[in-house]
C-alpha cells in the first residue's frame, strides 16, 4: 500500500516538476541576476508556506544540528526561510548559467586565495561539497581556471527530466556523468589528469557503493567514492563550498584538505568528509537544504554493529590525516 502511495505521488509530482524546469529555460536564463534572485527569493517563499512536511522536516535537521531548544522559534524561522532561500536560487543559477556561461559564472563567482593555492599545486584533485552554499558554482569556476572536471549528477523525477538538467549543467564544457556507473568515468578522469566534483551528503545504498558513517550523530548511508578514487589515483581530496556574499555572489572557500596516505581508510577518509562539513555547516546552518531526508534509511543491527567496530579501531589508532583551514 505504501509503495502505490509514493508511486502515485510521484505520478503527481511530475507535471509539477516539468512545469518547474520550463520556467527555468524560459524564465530564469533570460532575466538578470537581480531579478533571477527576486523570483527564485518568490519562489522559495510560497514554497516555504505551503511546503508542510518539508517545514517539519526541516526543522528536526536544524535543531539536530544546533541542538533542541537552542534557538528561539523567531530564529529557527529565519534560517530555515533562508534555507528555502538558498536552496532555490542554487537551482536558479542552473538555469540562469546555461546561457553566457563563463561570463555569468565569472561574474557571480570567486576562489578564495588558499583555494587558490591548493588548485595550483594539487592536479588532479577530488573536489567534495555538500548541499551547502551553491554547490553547482565550484565545479564551474575550476573549470574556468582551464581544468578539466568530472561531477555526478543524480537521476531526478523522469530520464528527460534528468536529460535537460545535465543539459544545463553542461553548457559551460564540463563533463557531467549519471551517478549510476559513474565510478570508472570518474577514475579515468582522474588517470587522464581531470578534477572530480562530488556531493558527499547524500543517501547511497549499501549495494550501490555506501557506506554507513555518523553525520551529526545519526546513522546514514553515504558514497565512498571519495576514498576509493583516493586509494586508486592518491589524489588529494580537498573539502570545499560556495560561501554567499551580500552582494548576491558566491566565494569558494576550503575548508580541509586529506592527502592520500598508504592503506587509507576508506571508511575512516568518507567519515572525515562528513566531519568537515558538519563543522561548516554548524557555522552556517542557513545554508545548508535542510528539507532533505539524509537519515530516511534506518541501519540494521548488523550495519550498527560494522560502524561501531569502525569507530572503535579508528578511536584506538587516534590518527585522522585532516589539514583543517578556518
Amino acid at each position: 500500500m505504501k509503495r502505490k502511495l509514493k508511486r502515485a505521488k510521484r505520478v503527481l509530482r511530475r507535471p509539477f516538476e516539468w512545469l518547474g524546469i520550463a520556467l527555468g529555460w524560459l524564465v530564469f536564463a533570460h532575466v538578470s541576476h537581480k531579478m533571477l534572485f527576486r523570483i527564485c527569493d518568490f519562489i522559495a517563499a510560497v514554497g516555504y508556506r505551503i511546503d508542510r512536511s518539508g517545514r517539519e522536516l526541516s526543522r528536526e535537521n536544524l535543531r539536530l544540528v544546533v541542538g533542541e531548544g537552542r534557538l528561539t522559534p523567531r530564529r529557527e524561522e529565519l534560517i530555515l526561510k533562508r534555507s528555502y532561500r538558498n536552496m532555490m536560487r542554487t537551482l536558479g543559477h542552473v538555469f540562469w548559467t546555461s546561457r553566457k556561461s563563463s561570463e555569468r559564472a565569472a561574474a557571480t563567482g570567486e576562489f578564495s586565495q588558499t583555494c587558490l593555492e591548493f588548485l595550483k599545486n594539487n592536479r588532479p584533485a577530488i573536489t567534495v561539497s555538500g548541499h551547502l552554499g551553491c554547490w553547482e558554482i565550484l565545479s564551474q569556476l575550476v573549470y574556468l581556471q582551464g581544468r578539466q572536471i568530472v561531477s555526478v549528477a543524480k537521476d531526478i523525477g523522469t530520464p528527460g527530466m534528468t536529460d535537460l538538467l545535465m543539459k544545463s549543467r553542461r553548457s559551460l564544457g564540463q563533463t557531467i556523468v549519471r551517478a549510476e556507473g559513474a565510478f570508472h568515468p570518474l577514475l579515468q578522469g582522474l588517470q587522464n589528469g581531470a578534477d572530480v566534483g562530488l556531493l558527499v551528503d547524500q543517501v547511497v545504498k549499501a549495494d550501490q557503493g555506501g557506506v554507513w558513517v555518523r553525520y551529526f550523530g545519526k546513522p546514514v548511508p553515504v558514497s565512498a567514492a571519495p576514498a576509493f578514487l583516493q586509494a586508486k589515483t592518491h589524489a588529494p581530496i580537498v573539502i570545499a563550498w560556495s560561501r554567499p556574499l551580500k552582494d548576491g555572489r558566491y566565494r569558494c572557500e576550503h575548508i580541509a584538505e586529506f592527502p592520500w596516505t598508504k592503506g587509507v581508510d576508506i571508511w575512516g577518509r568518507t567519515q572525515d568528509c562528513l566531519s568537515a562539513l558538519e563543522r561548516t555547516i554548524r557555522r552556517h546552518p542557513s545554508c545548508w537544504v535542510m528539507n532533505y531526508r539524509y537519515f530516511r534509511k534506518k541501519p540494521s543491527e548488523k550495519d550498527l554493529a560494522q560502524l561501531a567496530t569502525r569507530e572503535r579501531r579508528r578511536a584506538v589508532a587516534g590518527k585522522v590525516s585532516i589539514c583543517p583551514h578556518p
